[in-house]
């Protein structure tokens, strides 16, 4: 006996995509191509320079009690019924295509539609932190008992949801009005920031590249990246974002030692004592690659991914992350985990987390 119900996946232009089919069937319903939905699919393939498949015309053909929902995203559009007081609406099962229609489309009907029947709100807002584990963050924020709480017609949770070395605290209220949920969650995100603030790198599902970069633009600094272990992911998630270009410099992938000296200026005496692995190296290569670049920072990493490449004291998963500006030039060292790819990840973010860092400290 639901009220909404929502169905994601099958809308696309092959034999196995049989949602559409099924929902006209299910409510004996012819179809019909809507013009708007084929133009706005010719308008994808023009603009890569690509003929469209006949095939792709029947995602323009939709159900005749449907309503279209539209997809800026992709080809397929949303689709919704609303029959005899029930809503029933299906979405391309593509993550980022779902989310846009989800919100640029059914919620905005949903809460129209139900807006005099609500009783009840739920909000949520979830703080990103990086660079401290699940427990040892419970133990910082410490007594929960005035941020998890419940009264007459409210209540707020609050749950950690760990991820390769990030722990997302999730804050969830449950209120009369909205304006009542969203004073909950402000009042338990203070109390939050207040015991591990200096963690949070985001409160509005920012990734930290974006937060950092924020952070470069509004200082008006330049960044460059020498990367060895983690291949250019570093300078890969700060191009991600856009308007990057204001700020990223220059990027190189030292991977091989004669690499590290001939593009990045590190010494071969230096190689020979320490090792690619080290502190002094991490070091010489941030310094270098911000010297040779003319940059405000250098960042560097130099670490040993795995799964091979372990050596007395320098395990899988064992990194030095370097970081150099006009005033102090420095290396720390960390252990992640014996997964390569899971390595290169945690290390590209905690290469940025560095620079975040001294961004505060500097300001």
């Amino acid at each position: 006996d639901a009220d909404v119900i929502v169905v994601t996946g099958g809308l696309g232009p092959t034999h196995d995509d049989i949602t559409v089919r099924t929902v006209a069937k299910f409510f004996k319903s012819k179809f019909v191509l809507n013009q708007k939905v084929l133009k706005h699919v010719r308008s994808i393939f023009a603009r890569r320079n690509i003929p469209m498949p006949a095939a792709n015309i029947g995602q323009a053909l939709v159900p005749d009690v449907a309503r279209v929902l539209e997809n800026k995203t992709g080809t397929a559009p949303g689709l919704l019924i609303d029959k005899e007081g029930k809503v029933f609406c299906v979405m391309p099962g593509v993550p980022y295509e779902m989310k846009y229609i989800s919100q640029t489309g059914l919620f905005p009907y949903l809460e129209k539609k139900y807006k005099k029947k609500i009783t009840r709100v739920i909000s949520q807002k979830t703080l990103h932190t990086i660079g401290i584990g699940e427990s040892v963050l419970a133990e910082k924020i410490g007594d929960i008992s005035k941020i998890v709480r419940k009264g007459r017609g409210f209540e707020v949770k609050l749950a950690f949801l760990p991820s390769n070395y990030e722990v997302r605290l999730r804050i969830t209220a449950t209120a009369k009005t909205r304006q009542t949920a969203k004073k909950l969650i402000a009042e338990a995100e203070k109390l939050l920031r207040k015991k591990a603030g200096n963690y949070i790198y985001s409160s509005d599902e920012s990734p930290i590249e974006k937060t950092v970069g924020i952070m470069l633009k509004k200082r008006d600094l330049t960044i460059a990246v020498a990367e060895s272990c983690t291949g250019g992911l570093i300078a890969s998630k700060l191009t991600d974002i856009g308007g990057s270009a204001d700020y990223v410099m220059d990027a190189i992938v030292a991977y091989s030692n004669e690499a590290k000296r001939r593009l990045l200026g590190v010494k071969a005496k230096t190689l020979k004592a320490y090792g690619a692995v080290s502190k002094k190296v991490a070091e010489e290569m941030a310094s270098g690659i911000r010297r040779r670049s003319k940059t405000d920072i250098g960042i560097s990493v130099t670490g040993i991914a795995g799964p091979t490449g372990a050596r007395p004291g320098k395990p899988i998963g064992y990194v030095w992350i370097g970081y150099s500006d006009s005033n102090v030039t420095f290396a720390q060292d960390f252990i992640f985990t014996k997964d390569r790819l899971r390595n290169k990840d945690i290390m590209a973010k905690m290469a940025l987390e560095i620079v975040r860092q001294q961004l505060k400290i500097n300001n």
